[in-house]
């Protein structure tokens, strides 16, 4: 039973009700409890009352570990709130007079179990309702076989001091695990935001030791008193089209497709290239397979416009690419969610057979 992701602010969590560990020692809990009222059924006038009774008593305690909300829902509230009196009922009529175990008033102390961890889930109130009506069946039952209901008060009152605890420990120590999930929560969006600060800073960092490397040459070279020659000013284009590139369509400008722009640039491509985002979240793999299908087409460019985009977000394509060549046409590739191409049309071709 392990933790849910979401944010949970509740003393069942603070607990550990929700581990394994707390499955465990329930199941002991009521193999204990089982095996105490099967041992000391013997005088009883009947048994199916006491198995209702141990199925009653499981069902609960499996709830109290179980349910999420918190405090418990009122229909889960108001069945265990009965489900103290209600067991005491099916056991003490039943039972001898007087009982031959004292382990035959085994649902008292099941009970204020029951009611303690109700207030544990923040339904005290409910809780002490619970006792309170096994008090009064025990009451009733002592009254009607002839002991005296004082004595059916007697047996049963002392189970109120473990609830006093449970109370005690509603009033104070569940507002204290508010305020500890609280804290935490606010501890980690204060890491969470100076992660993502650190995160910022070193992507600039690396972001101008790279546009040092890169643009540092050609400034030097503009600076010297010689005249800039040809080869210069190309280069001085084709960086500007890169560090354009970097800004307008970032997911574009890793693996080969760089290169492959910068070689269609030097040709006398325009290639312009156009990021919405819908690259963001796609996997290592469509990143890839795009990366490779859009350089092949930059690598067969010779000529024309090669304009290359990836699409908004949660759009049925995932980018497209226009390749308008002067004698070849235009040709329009789609590019599917996972980078694999769709369609390939020629519009000068299209054109031509509407005229036909």
């Amino acid at each position: 039973m392990s933790a849910p992701t979401a944010s949970i602010r509740d003393a069942r969590t603070l607990l550990g009700m929700h581990t394994r560990a707390a499955w465990a020692i329930a199941v002991l809990y009521l193999t204990a409890v089982t095996s105490l009222a099967v041992t000391s059924w013997h005088g009883v006038s009947h048994r199916w009352p006491i198995i209702l009774a141990l199925l009653i008593t499981i069902v609960v305690t499996a709830a109290l570990l179980a349910v999420r909300p918190d405090p418990l829902p009122p229909a889960i509230t108001v069945a265990m709130t009965l489900s103290g009196p209600v067991c005491c009922a099916l056991v003490l009529f039943v039972l001898p007079v007087p009982p031959t175990s004292a382990w035959q008033t085994w649902p008292l102390a099941s009970g204020t179990g029951t009611a303690t961890y109700m207030c544990v889930r923040g339904r005290t109130a409910a809780a002490w309702v619970n006792l309170w009506g096994m008090i009064a069946v025990t009451a009733l039952w002592s009254g009607a076989t002839g002991q005296g209901a004082a004595h059916g008060v007697a047996i049963s009152i002392v189970n109120l001091p473990p609830l006093l605890m449970a109370t005690f420990f509603a009033y104070t120590i569940r507002p204290a695990a508010r305020t500890i999930f609280e804290l935490r929560e606010e501890s980690s969006r204060r890491i969470a935001a100076e992660a993502a600060v650190l995160a910022r800073l070193a992507e600039r960092e690396e972001q101008m030791r790279r546009l040092d490397r890169t643009v540092r040459p050609i400034l030097q070279r503009i600076t010297d008193s010689e005249p800039l020659d040809s080869a210069t000013r190309l280069e001085c284009k084709l960086l500007e089209a890169h560090l354009r590139d970097t800004l307008r369509a970032p997911s574009l400008v890793q693996g080969s497709l760089p290169a492959a722009a910068r070689a269609a640039r030097a040709r006398g491509v325009e290639v312009i290239m156009l990021d919405d985002h819908g690259l963001d979240t796609a996997d290592t793999d469509t990143r890839e397979r795009l990366s490779t299908f859009v350089a092949a087409e930059l690598d067969r460019a010779d000529a024309g416009t090669v304009t290359v985009r990836i699409l908004p977000p949660d759009r049925g394509l995932l980018a497209t690419i226009l390749a308008d060549h002067p004698t070849e046409g235009m040709r329009r590739i789609e590019l599917g969610r996972h980078g694999v191409p769709l369609t390939s049309q020629t519009e000068q071709a299209a054109q031509e057979r509407g005229l036909a």
